[in-house]
């Protein structure tokens, strides 16, 4: 019996269609996918806005997910089937520089990432390296599972802030990505976090994962009480100034680590202002191994939970009510997750 999928032929061309799972080839497994999440780098594919050469159409997207694995290939262990897992969607070489020194989402050889050049989660089977697999606990909730990809990137970011207990903390953003990074670094027991965001009715969401108030952008940037104050700025907005606003939040010597892509920077970050403030400067896009396995941990524990940024869920066969949804501002989603 076929499996649906959801394909992405072309920009603004978005079908389900029936698809035949493939076995899993030698080394890899057959994982039942339980959710699959929606973020901004799905809407890129289906708007023609992603740089060319970081997807392949026709494409199966889908790189954030959960599941069970269902088979295994040769040479797997099959003490995984039945497993709920996550898996890393990156396919790094793994001999590199870059990989060998543990950067494997910096991988020097030719991108290729499950959901973008390689079928994603959007179906109801995936095939996946098992040497990718992050195995979870049983009876663990996977549909909070889900947001552990994008969790895995907030996680990256926080490793390179590296915040102590009693510091002070300015989170820029609060989205998924914003959000998720809150709770991680609430766990390190800061004297103060502050969300910072144009989406004030985000408060009573940005207080619960941990932050201690959540106040705008303007009140940020013009509120003397706000500005030079933080140890630590972790900028997740990718909106236009909100490097910029990172930047001016941090006192000198502090670290600032930036995560958003802006499509476009009405204030550039000046050298001059990060050298005479003694400014570490950090940048993530995307998540080498040793976050995702800082998330799965923080996950397990309980420390990290994901599932409070899940706002809504949407059917497979129902994908293109997902991107309208995230399209109209007035919905305030936050993340869609899409149930097979």
């Amino acid at each position: 019996m076929a499996d649906r999928a959801v394909w992405i032929d072309a920009p603004g061309q978005l079908t389900v269609r029936p698809v035949v799972p493939a076995p899993p080839a030698a080394g890899e497994v057959l994982v039942r996918v339980a959710w699959a999440g929606i973020c901004g780098s799905d809407r890129e594919i289906l708007h023609g806005t992603r740089p060319a050469g970081y997807v392949r159409y026709p494409v199966l997207p889908g790189h954030e997910w959960s599941g069970t694995v269902e088979a295994v290939g040769p040479g797997v262990d099959p003490s995984l089937i039945g497993r709920p897992v996550v898996a890393e969607g990156l396919r790094s070489c793994r001999i590199c520089g870059a990989c060998r020194r543990g950067d494997t989402h910096l991988c020097d050889g030719p991108y290729d990432e499950t959901g973008f050049t390689r079928p994603g989660a959007w179906c109801d089977h995936l095939v996946v390296p098992a040497a990718l697999l992050h195995p979870l606990p049983a009876g663990i909730d996977l549909r909070a599972a889900a947001g552990l990809e994008p969790a895995a990137c907030a996680a990256a970011a926080c490793l390179l802030a590296a915040a102590v207990p009693g510091m002070r903390i300015a989170m820029v953003g609060a989205g998924t990505l914003g959000l998720l990074a809150t709770q991680l670094l609430a766990a390190g027991g800061p004297a103060e976090l502050v969300a910072v965001d144009p989406r004030t009715r985000r408060a009573d969401l940005a207080v619960a994962c941990g932050a201690t108030t959540l106040i705008s952008p303007d009140e940020a940037a013009t509120g003397t009480r706000w500005q030079r104050r933080f140890d630590v700025v972790v900028e997740a907005a990718g909106a236009p100034g909100s490097a910029h606003l990172a930047t001016t939040l941090a006192h000198r010597g502090a670290r600032v680590v930036l995560t958003g892509l802006a499509a476009a920077e009405d204030r550039p970050l000046a050298p001059v202002d990060l050298v005479v403030g003694g400014i570490t400067l950090h940048t993530v896009f995307g998540a080498p191994s040793r976050a995702w396995t800082h998330a799965v941990r923080a996950f397990a524990a309980g420390v990290l939970r994901p599932g409070l940024v899940i706002t809504h869920e949407v059917a497979l066969d129902d994908a293109g009510q997902a991107f309208a949804l995230l399209d109209t501002p007035a919905s305030d989603a936050t993340k869609i997750l899409l149930h097979p």
